[in-house]
């Protein structure tokens, strides 16, 4: 793990049936950012799925960061964070903004939508992935509740 960074990956995965009322109103109350269990640099994921009723099911803390999904880098103190895309769905991003720059005590939101067709029936599942990532040990579990630093809403219209 990479010294002083905590990371908070939030997954929220839903189908056609929360697009419309009274689904979306439910959907679009899912949290961003969850309080941390602690201050210790580590990697939290936390899932809210539309068939769970969207309640928050944290995965198991792990000091990795997955380096196919987000890329850091240090330089004169300054981190670079560049969040991957790595998903082979709906929409192809081809322009791609550029890596957001932390100094310690900053943190950034990241947040990247996706569309895709099940094989199996033919509905569409919808995956809102929400990177928050702080950079220096956050003095206060609650940082992610707060306003990031940075902003990167890589959101768009899914149909």
């Amino acid at each position: 793990m990479d010294a002083d960074v905590v990371v908070q990956w939030v997954k929220t995965e839903w189908t056609k049936q929360s697009r419309g009322e009274p689904g979306a109103t439910r959907r679009n109350a899912v949290p961003v950012g969850f309080v941390l269990p602690h201050l210790k640099p580590a990697v939290h994921e936390v899932r809210l799925l539309e068939w769970e009723d969207f309640a928050p099911v944290w995965s198991k803390e792990s000091d990795e960061i997955d380096r196919l999904a987000l890329t850091l880098r240090e330089d004169d103190d300054v981190l670079s964070v560049q969040l991957q895309d790595t998903m082979h769905a709906t929409p192809r991003r081809w322009n791609r903004p550029s890596p957001v720059r932390l100094a310690r005590g900053e943190w950034v939101r990241w947040q990247l939508g996706h569309r895709w067709q099940r094989p199996r029936d033919g509905g569409y599942n919808y995956l809102l992935t929400t990177l928050n990532l702080a950079r220096g040990s956050p003095r206060d579990a609650k940082v992610f509740l707060g306003t990031p630093t940075r902003h990167v809403d890589e959101q768009t219209y899914l149909r």
